[in-house]
């Protein structure tokens, strides 16, 4: 498959193992990985950081494994709704931030098409979004608006 915004192909990554039941060596039961989950969750960690935490710090190396349900999943049964999912989250920040950047250095030219380009993911990913209903139909993408939402 090829690239976004390249006319070149990408690389191939690493699959995971195809696994139905947990690892042997996994010591902790499902209704503590939940409550850990949780408990990351209030610390301020986002879901990606509660999977690498899981993994690094207790050896967990799929929360799908242990509990039958995904990070988000656990999240959500427990009356936590994120606002923002997580990847469009990213967009957002990166592109608040490279604009700050070019409101001190209005000449860069390079960063400014990087912009145009971290933007045109933010409109798609929010349209995939609005169609499965993650986000409501009259959502917009604000960089301004988003500024004082997101810091």
């Amino acid at each position: 498959m090829a690239r976004m915004h390249k006319s070149r192909k990408g690389k191939s990554g690493s699959k995971k193992v195809y696994r139905t039941t947990p690892p042997e060596w996994v010591e902790m039961s499902a209704e503590e990985v939940e409550k850990k989950v949780i408990e990351l969750y209030n610390e301020g960690l986002d879901p990606s950081k509660i999977g690498m935490v899981l993994r690094d710090r207790y050896g967990i190396p799929s929360v799908k494994q242990i509990t039958g349900k995904k990070l988000v999943e656990i999240l959500k049964d427990n009356g936590i709704q994120m606002k923002y999912p997580e990847d469009l989250k990213a967009l957002i920040k990166k592109a608040l931030k490279l604009r700050r950047h070019l409101e001190l250095h209005k000449k860069d030219l390079h960063n400014r098409r990087g912009l145009q380009l971290i933007e045109a993911k933010i409109r798609r990913l929010s349209s995939y979004y609005k169609e499965v209903g993650v986000l409501p139909a009259d959502w917009t993408y604000d960089p301004e608006k988003l500024r004082v939402e997101l810091s």
